[in-house]
């Protein structure tokens, strides 16, 4: 099962660092990675392959939840085909 994971905050040390060991802890694949910059801004935004067995994307919505507030960013994970939907014009 593919997810699409947001990171959005003030930028710091060790944001790509804490979600890529969150998401490797939980057998999560990276598939495809942007992020950017924009003045003081990070943002940040992944494509992942999920096994739906090992973890739900719920429960690594927890996990990612409790990450982003100890760096104090924002970090959202949806299934792919809501993100789609959602974004779709």
């Amino acid at each position: 099962m593919k997810a699409v994971v947001t990171v959005i905050g003030k930028d710091r040390v060790g944001i790509i660092a804490a979600v890529s060991a969150c998401l490797a802890e939980n057998g999560v694949n990276i598939l495809d990675i942007s992020q950017t910059i924009v003045q003081d801004y990070f943002t940040m935004i992944m494509l992942v392959e999920l096994d739906g067995e090992r973890i739900a994307i719920p429960a690594l919505a927890e996990q990612l939840n409790a990450v982003g507030a100890r760096l104090s960013v924002q970090i959202r994970v949806q299934h792919e085909a809501v993100f789609t939907a959602m974004h779709r014009v």
